[in-house]
């Protein structure tokens, strides 16, 4: 009996994420609604090119949560400067919020399974607060285990949680690595260059570059 209860349970759960994932198209809201945003900063040219793609939302996308690895104050810097240009108001327009990085340079991929585990429990309660109706990121290894606590929440209803991702205008012929992990699981792929499209037909090429 408790088998079979279980059995059902997993059966509902794997129906749930084939439905959010492959087969539920999530409307565009209206341009007034408010879009609860939850933005993934890496370090150097990810920051960069984030910050680009932030200055072009328009004010309906608000609140907005940045997250940052613990040790990266230089995107912490970036991203406040840029909310300073917009006059908005920490607390109540955005918000900077810090997880451990899953994974550091030159780190090894043994040690990276232990900080890639500690970086999700400390993502829970970031998307707990936040409930991002849009989790945006452009491959920083610090969006995987939040993308993948964004994705539990969508599947049980906690959040919309949708995944924006777009891949680094550096990556030309090879997907990074977080890519090729988030790929299957995103509401919108976006790839800014075309030899990508063979390998990744799901991507979606506007035709150069985006951000």
């Amino acid at each position: 009996m408790l088998f079979s209860v279980i059995l059902l349970v997993l059966i509902v759960f794997v129906f749930r994420i084939v439905y959010v994932c492959f087969i539920f198209q999530q409307i565009n809201p209206p341009r007034s609604k408010k879009i609860t945003v939850l933005a993934i900063a890496g370090s150097g040219g990810h920051t960069t090119e984030l910050v680009r793609l932030m200055s072009k939302l328009p004010s309906n996308f608000n609140p907005r949560f940045y997250v940052v690895a613990t040790t990266d104050n230089m995107s912490e810097k970036k991203l406040t400067e840029l909310e300073h240009k917009r006059n908005s108001v920490y607390g109540k327009d955005y918000h900077i919020l810090k997880i451990p990085r899953s994974r550091e340079v030159a780190q090894s991929w043994l040690s990276t399974i232990y900080t890639t585990f500690i970086a999700t429990i400390y993502s829970f309660p970031v998307l707990w607060n936040s409930k991002p109706d849009l989790i945006l990121c452009n491959g920083p290894g610090t969006c995987i285990p939040l993308c993948v606590i964004g994705l539990l929440f969508k599947v049980i209803g906690i959040c919309q949680a949708d995944i924006i991702y777009i891949e680094s205008i550096c990556r030309v012929t090879t997907m990074s690595l977080s890519g090729k992990l988030l790929y299957l699981f995103t509401s919108k792929f976006f790839i800014q260059w075309p030899n990508l499209l063979e390998k990744y037909p799901k991507a979606i090429y506007l035709g150069g570059r985006i951000i």
